[in-house]
């Protein structure tokens, strides 16, 4: 009955395009076809009672209680407006250079990636106070749509990231499946902090080719980003630096450093997060009990949201292996020309197709359970290819014409930027980060290296 997985598939894809809501699109479009089969003879109903098993799972995991209390920090800081101090400072600091305000807005994009990790939030902020000053400044309407989209998306591959965080829980799954599927019966893991180890390079590499880009078409194209004539007085300026990156540096240097140092898990790190931004909230006077109580209704509805998804994944992943969908797509996979590097290749494209119609987060709960315990029973290095599943997933923000981050900017955007012009801006940017896909492909050192030098593993 492989077809009917198919087809399952199929109709959870229809569905979701059609814009249903993901979590009861995922659980109920399985259920549906669960009970149909069982009428039919074609389904096995005792499958189904494992299902209270699996959400009393989720709800009684420690790792993702990290994702409410990184959605808690990263609001908290949007709403201190550090953002804008950041902006402020560094535009100062760069603004002489030509594309210098190009450049701030990319390291602004990586602080606020390390610090809150909320790419909607990011990008409108990022778009209501950059963009109106790109445009006085003369800068080209698509440089600066992709300067803002690409910036805002960094916190996608930058830990602590919340995908990485879901991505994690996922990646261990599979590869405890995988092991096992193997008859390794003492199966490792892959802990959230061994995907933070694993992102820090490539997410620094991205940024850096991103200030690469914007530098090389300043000098070619001095017209479409032109230079800011503005004087630089060094002594305020160097306060107004401290001022700006301390509290931020600070608190990614406690939370990150404290999980890559093995002083704390993420949800405790997480933890510690929060009641940083809390405090420097305090510090920037941007908290009272009104803020407070519109941060946690924030918080709530996006960590119930993801928790909701992951039900319904966990519902669809169930009926559809019980229909030997994992059968097929195992075959499917090995039957590709070029064993591992073609199933690879062939997962990274549909993967990669799918953002253009599919969120991150239904990619990440549907399609990695269905191909990450085949790819890693290949043999292949679990944060490796996690890394490499992230970064991917990442594009899905760029790509248009349904990524996310052009709909965020188009919201906030003037009426005089066009959604073509934000288009072209933001495909250099999607070829950066396919390249820088391409890089850790042939390269897998730049994912493995850091985790191997801190966890010796």
């Amino acid at each position: 009955m492989e077809w009917v997985a198919a087809l399952l598939f199929i109709t959870v894809i229809i569905f979701l395009l059609a814009g249903f809501p993901v979590a009861f699109t995922l659980g109920g479009t399985a259920l549906i076809f669960a009970v149909a089969g069982m009428m039919g003879g074609s389904f096995n109903g005792a499958l189904l009672s494992s299902l209270p098993n699996r959400i009393f799972g989720i709800m009684t995991n420690q790792t993702l209680v990290a994702v409410p209390l990184f959605v808690f920090m990263g609001v908290t800081l949007e709403r201190a407006k550090i953002a804008e101090e950041l902006l402020e400072t560094l535009s100062s600091l760069f603004g002489s250079l030509r594309g210098g305000l190009g450049v701030s807005i990319t390291l602004v994009g990586m602080l606020l990636a390390a610090s809150t990790g909320i790419v909607g939030a990011t990008v409108v902020t990022m778009g209501l106070l950059s963009l109106p000053t790109m445009l006085k400044r003369g800068y080209s309407p698509e440089i600066s749509a992709g300067t803002i989209c690409a910036s805002g998306t960094l916190g996608q591959i930058i830990p602590p990231s919340i995908i990485l965080v879901m991505l994690g829980d996922v990646m261990t799954t599979a590869y405890q499946q995988a092991q096992l599927d193997m008859g390794i019966y003492s199966p490792k893991t892959v802990s959230v902090g061994d995907l933070f180890a694993g992102a820090l390079i490539p997410g620094l590499l991205l940024v850096f080719l991103y200030i690469l880009y914007i530098l090389i078409l300043a000098f070619f194209k001095p017209n479409v980003m032109p230079a800011h004539p503005k004087e630089f007085d060094e002594k305020i300026s160097i306060i107004r630096i401290i001022r700006a990156l301390f509290p931020p540096l600070f608190l990614i240097f406690g939370v990150l450093g404290s999980i890559l140092g093995g002083y704390a898990t993420p949800t405790e790190a997480a933890g510690v997060g929060s009641m940083g931004a809390l405090l420097i909230s305090m510090i920037h006077r941007q908290l009272n009990l009104e803020r407070l109580l519109e941060i946690m209704r924030y918080t709530l509805r996006i960590s119930s949201m993801v928790f909701l998804i992951l039900i319904g994944a966990s519902i669809f992943s169930l009926v559809f292996r019980g229909y030997g969908g994992d059968d097929s797509v195992q075959a499917l996979l090995e039957s590709i020309p070029g064993g591992v590097i073609g199933a690879v290749l062939a997962v990274m494209l549909i993967m990669f197709l799918l953002g253009f119609v599919l969120d991150f987060i239904e990619i990440t709960f549907v399609v990695v359970p269905i191909v990450g315990p085949i790819l890693l029973a290949m043999g292949l290095d679990p944060i490796w290819l996690g890394i490499l599943i992230a970064i991917n997933l990442q594009t899905s923000f760029l790509t248009p014409p349904f990524g996310f981050a052009l709909f965020y900017l188009r919201g906030v955007a003037p009426p005089s930027i066009k959604t073509t012009q934000i288009y072209r801006g933001v495909m250099p940017f999607v070829i950066i980060q396919l390249f820088t896909l391409l890089l850790i492909a042939l390269f897998p050192e730049l994912v493995t290296w850091l985790p191997n030098k801190i966890y010796g593993s």
